[in-house]
């Protein structure tokens, strides 16, 4: 197993009277692509906030490649996200006064020489044939464009598992297809895909779905075809 979660709790609000998440478990495979369906609210976000260590839990244990990550200091959970773990967002998440390449050096330019970040950099918008747009800036690029620029700096880090925050709710189809190409072939290369996804052709692709609604969890094909989103 490489991702592990053993009855995990997160709750808000008072005296922690709203679960995000309910006694979730679930194991996840290395290079597996697990999608993650339910309504607003009901615990999706939570579930990558705490597989990427951004969100404590109240109880439980979550495992990633043998480390439970409530035992790391915060400079080792530092380390960790930026070793393994990339996000992509349904925004983008871009800085509008940073070109297309300046946006995806952001993430290494405190721990690398700048000229070794910008060569990668480049290498990875020109696989996603983003070469002619690096200098452009947000605001003069398509939604497909950002989306990818958001792809390249997620893979500027070499993760060994990425997060996927509904990556194609702002996309019209056809770019929809385009970036879950992109994902099929980083999948492909053995990448460990999460993803969040209300878009039933989305949840198509990929190895396995889970449904989660009021934060209990459930891996179960005939939730998909008769709840709607």
């Amino acid at each position: 197993m490489f991702i592990r979660l053993h009855n995990v709790v997160v709750a808000f609000g008072q005296e922690n009277s709203i679960k995000a998440l309910d006694n979730v478990s679930l194991i996840i495979n290395q290079g597996e692509w697990m999608n993650i369906l339910g309504p607003s609210g009901s615990g999706k976000t939570t579930l990558l906030n705490v597989i990427g260590g951004y969100q404590k839990i109240q109880n439980g244990k979550v495992e990633v490649d043998g480390k439970d990550l409530s035992q790391l200091q915060e400079e080792e959970i530092q380390t960790y996200r930026r070793n393994m773990i990339s996000f992509i967002f349904q925004d983008y998440k871009l800085f509008d006064q940073f070109s297309v390449l300046e946006n995806v050096m952001i993430p290494l330019l405190p721990y690398e020489k700048k000229e070794k970040i910008e060569q990668k950099a480049k290498e990875i918008l020109e696989k996603l044939n983003m070469t002619k747009r690096m200098h452009a800036f947000p605001h003069q690029l398509s939604g497909g464009e950002k989306q990818r620029t958001a792809i390249a700096r997620a893979l500027l880090c070499d993760p060994k598992i990425l997060l996927c925050d509904e990556p194609t709710g702002n996309l019209d189809s056809e770019n929809r297809d385009h970036v879950m190409e992109i994902l099929k072939q980083l999948h492909q290369l053995g990448m460990t895909i999460l993803l969040v996804t209300h878009d039933t052709e989305v949840a198509k692709w990929g190895d396995r779905k889970v449904y989660i609604r009021d934060g209990k969890l459930k891996e179960e094909e005939a939730l998909y075809e008769r709840t709607p989103f």
